[in-house]
């Protein structure tokens, strides 16, 4: 948002003020200015002249000597000037001997300006220069009338041809001004225009606010005679007025309209555009206009789009809408994409005769996203997006008929059509000015508080203790908002320093980030390091991986706008990024590498996407180097442990990864729930990645094992009895898993079995081909009493029968 320090004044004017002081007050009273820029910053000794006698050179056939006069009394200096466009009798900018110009035609612009001096010109004296509008630091699409190349003719302009001769030259273009840049929230949508920043600028500086008075326009004429309207969508459009000006004169607008416009950065055009662009910067209410006898059936009616419908936008482009955008169309066709642009077969030619004028307000979460979705990007949309005061939208338009009829641009139809159905009334929020001062820490009176609320135009109900809120400002909502006001024009560097009051609270992390910090403690102590890799993923990464196209993690969530189509797609699964930063330390010679990554994927619940995708928490581990898939194993127990999944899990060999090894994986089920999996990368994918060496991968689904954590101890005293052991070795085919066998010892051994543990696995030309050795300590005692051997033995017979039940023996 931009505005013009002579903007500002023309509705405060009592204001007085350097631009630095306007910088510093308004940004401590909340309205932030990025900064300013002075106008006339490097223009000095610039007077009006007029050409009064042209000669030619006598030694250059492109340059010319001018006399200049330069006072009222006559004064003339001579100028040598290479402009083609200059003629006796003109009016001119001269910078005199010793002045100041923005820029030079040779150099271009300089942060500090350009010196004018006097000196010869192919040996001809010259006492100064004529300006073209760029030497004055300006285009000429902020003066049109300029030349395009070559000295600015003032005489040229009906609004410069009487200047005093000796005049300002600066002050007579406005360039005596300066433009300050603000950052304005979003929630102040009455400070997107000149109007709210100067009602912020008055009470900042405890001047009057003077807002231009609007008068009624229109002739006895009724506007129902010209046109209806008809709103399908009420909840997109809860207000549309329109009023109708005949008999149009096209022109240029006035020069002060054209200066506020151009000091905005807005190119002036002729009277109708510029009212329409002016009213939207004072009021911060877009506009548009229609030719009227381009309507069909003299109707407006606004709708949403057909889906597929085409609709070619005033920049001549065709764009195919869907069924959630907005459109104002007439009788029979489309003629404006509501909110962002009007449509080229309605747009205001040089040939208009009646015009419609329309200021409505539009949702604008719809504005937004509509245009979005068809890339536009234009003023109008930046405001209507912000949401608007529906309340603004009659004011606007009264504004627009009013400078019509100031400006001769045309006859104003009498009345107005305004859609209105449900009508936004002010709120009332109460204050309490013991809670506001304990809130700031201040001691400000009611009497005080209620005169901050008046100067920006907050009305207070004095008995009720309550300040009635105008539609306009939709950041105040309660109490602490009205606190924020009162802080503001008290002043922010008023507020004294003040100890904090309260019980103090004691922090801590939420028991999500005390499993991760439990998780990373864990890992880390294995020699692992955290990696960080994007949440968005190439699709291409799914073929790398040897997924099958029926894959649920090839279900993946599309981005609309995505970086590039390397980050298209938000991920499935995190090994992707953790096989990438594998290869990477791989390619960089790193012998020895751990990794890991707590890392969100994103599984949707179907596609396209009605509702939020699964966001899952997953730790992936990654490692190469001196290591083998019981070590990876070894790690993925150490979690399960720390977590308080101290049952024993069960690993599945056929766990169906596609990319890993086909007999080196498994995924490890924890109380009937799948946990994690974990194997060795499939050489297919290795080789896709770049990766020369076996490597290790696990995932752990942090949200399932969060759910299972159980951190409960239960102590018990140290036992009285002795214990007997039982070393046993066993054969059996290799298929057969040893977590199989410990199940079966574990269930047979019953309430006497102390511990299980494998000590030696054995596979050898001493054994039948196809069958393996596996040797266990097997503990048994009894709290109670010393156990005898028959107790025992019984014990061992029962583990025995369990065992030849899947084809497992003694081995002799």
């Amino acid at each position: 948002m931009d505005t013009s320090l002579s903007w500002i004044k023309a509705y405060v004017p009592d204001l007085d003020c350097t631009a630095q002081e306007y910088t510093d007050a308004m940004t401590l009273s909340g309205t932030k200015v990025e900064g300013f820029t002075e106008l006339d910053k490097n223009l000095d000794k610039i007077v009006v002249g007029k050409i009064n006698k042209i000669e030619k050179h006598p030694d250059a056939d492109k340059l010319v000597i001018c006399q200049v006069q330069i006072s009222e009394d006559g004064q003339e200096v001579q100028i040598v000037t290479g402009a083609a466009n200059v003629k006796e009798g003109d009016k001119v900018p001269v910078v005199l001997d010793g002045g100041h110009v923005a820029s030079s035609h040779k150099d271009g612009e300089s942060e500090n300006g350009f010196k004018i001096k006097k000196g010869k010109l192919r040996g001809v004296e010259s006492f100064g220069m004529m300006c073209s509008i760029e030497e004055l630091g300006s285009t000429t699409d902020m003066y049109p009338d300029a030349a395009k190349d070559g000295i600015y003719i003032l005489s040229d302009n009906p609004a410069y041809k009487d200047a005093p001769i000796g005049s300002d030259a600066v002050e007579l273009l406005g360039l005596h001004d300066v433009t300050f840049e603000y950052e304005i929230t979003s929630n102040r949508v009455d400070c997107f225009g000149v109007l709210g920043i100067a009602r912020e600028v008055a009470a900042t500086f405890g001047k009057k606010f003077v807002p231009p008075v609007v008068t009624e326009t229109g002739n006895d004429e009724k506007v129902e005679d010209y046109i209806s309207v008809e709103v399908k969508n009420p909840e997109l459009c809860p207000r549309y007025t329109a009023r109708v000006v005949k008999n149009i004169k096209l022109a240029p607008s006035p020069e002060w309209m054209q200066r506020r416009l151009a000091s905005v950065g807005i190119r002036p055009i002729n009277n109708i555009v510029d009212i329409t662009n002016y009213v939207m910067e004072e009021y911060s209410q877009p506009m548009h206009a229609y030719d009227l006898d381009h309507i069909e059936d003299h109707k407006i009616i606004v709708r949403k789009a057909e889906a597929g419908e085409p609709f070619k936008t005033l920049d001549g482009q065709e764009r195919k809408l869907d069924d959630t955008m907005l459109m104002i169309c007439d009788g029979k066709k489309p003629i404006g994409l509501a909110g962002i642009m009007g449509g080229e077969n309605s747009m205001i030619t040089d040939d208009v005769q009646t015009m419609l004028f329309e200021a409505a307000t539009f949702d604008g979460t719809n504005i937004r996203l509509s245009g979005k979705k068809l890339g536009m990007r234009t003023d109008a949309q930046a405001k209507f997006e912000k949401g608007l005061d529906p309340n603004t939208a009659v004011e606007a338009m009264n504004r627009a008929c009013q400078l019509v009829e100031e400006l001769g641009a045309g006859e104003v139809v009498g009345g107005m059509i305004d859609y209105y159905p449900v009508k936004k009334e002010p709120i009332r929020i109460a204050y309490d000015p013991a809670k506001i001062n304990a809130l700031l820490g201040t001691d400000i009176s009611e009497e005080d508080m209620i005169r901050y609320f008046e100067t920006i135009d907050l009305e207070v109900d004095k008995a009720n203790r309550e300040v009635i809120v105008p539609t306009w400002r939709q950041d105040l909502e309660r109490m602490a908002d009205l606190a924020e006001e009162v802080a503001r024009f008290y002043g922010y560097d008023n507020i004294p320093m003040t100890l904090p009051s309260g019980a103090a609270t004691s922090g801590g992390l939420s028991e999500k980030l005390q499993h991760e910090a439990m998780v990373r403690e864990v890992v880390e102590s294995y020699g692992f390091c955290e990696g960080m890799t994007f949440s968005f993923e190439s699709p291409k990464v799914y073929d790398k991986l040897n997924l099958p196209e029926d894959d649920v993690l090839r279900r993946s969530i599309q981005i609309t706008n995505p970086l590039g189509e390397d980050y298209s797609v938000m991920r499935t699964s995190a090994l992707g990024g953790m096989l990438t930063s594998l290869a990477t330390n791989y390619n960089r010679r790193n012998q020895e590498v751990r990794l890991y990554e707590l890392a969100n994927v994103y599984l949707p619940k179907q596609l396209p996407l009605t509702e939020l995708p699964d966001e899952r928490m997953q730790l992936t581990l990654g490692m190469y180097g001196k290591v083998d898939f019981f070590d990876m194993k070894g790690v993925v127990q150490a979690v399960l442990e720390r977590m308080g999944l101290n049952k024993t899990a069960k690993y599945d060999p056929n766990a169906g990864k596609s990319f890993l090894h086909p007999g080196r994986q498994a995924v490890v089920s924890y109380e009937g729930k799948t946990v994690a999996y974990l194997g060795e990368v499939h050489p297919a994918v290795q080789k896709n990645f770049g990766i020369g060496t076996r490597t290790y991968l696990a995932v752990i689904d942090m949200q399932t094992v969060s759910e299972l954590a159980n951190f409960d101890v239960k102590y018990e005293g140290v036992a009285k009895f002795p214990s007997m052991t039982r070393d046993i070795s066993l054969t059996m085919k290799k298929e057969v898993l040893a977590g199989e066998v410990e199940e079966i010892i574990r269930v047979r051994g019953g309430k006497l079995l102390e511990s299980c543990e494998l000590f030696d696995i054995y596979e050898g030309s001493q054994l039948t081909s196809g069958y393996k050795s596996l040797a266990y300590k097997i503990v048994f005692r009894a709290p109670d009493r010393t156990l005898t051997d028959e107790e025992v033995g019984k014990c061992m017979d029962k583990i025995m029968n369990g065992l030849a039940d899947k084809g497992v023996e003694l081995r002799q």
